[in-house]
């Protein structure tokens, strides 16, 4: 998770009053081998014991085991994609859609 990112998922954190809750990093596959990308503030408590725990940039993330190897090697931004549209983006080298970024 990019700092970027990260300042964005505690603000919305804050802003839900759910700090110092994990966010959760969900993946599946699709039918076509894309994969489709979940996100949330994890309150349920703390979850399946075969979840995954990390922490980005200060951010508690957590990843169920069926998701890990789909986002093995991912990198979550917060991008400005269109002039004041921001959205959160996974950069995921497992995705046969994804093109690493180039620099302009």
């Amino acid at each position: 998770m990019t700092k970027a990112a990260a300042d964005q998922a505690k603000k919305s954190a804050l802003e839900a009053q759910l700090d110092n809750i994990p966010l959760r990093i969900a993946a599946t596959l699709n039918k076509d081998n894309s994969i489709h990308y979940g996100m949330g503030f994890d309150d349920i408590g703390s979850g399946d014991e075969k979840d995954f725990h990390f922490e980005s940039n200060g951010v508690a993330l957590v990843v169920a085991e069926s998701s890990l190897d789909l986002l093995d090697g991912t990198t979550i931004d917060f991008v400005e994609l269109e002039p004041k549209q921001f959205h959160f983006v996974f950069l995921n080298p497992n995705d046969p859609n994804y093109s690493p970024p180039t620099e302009e």
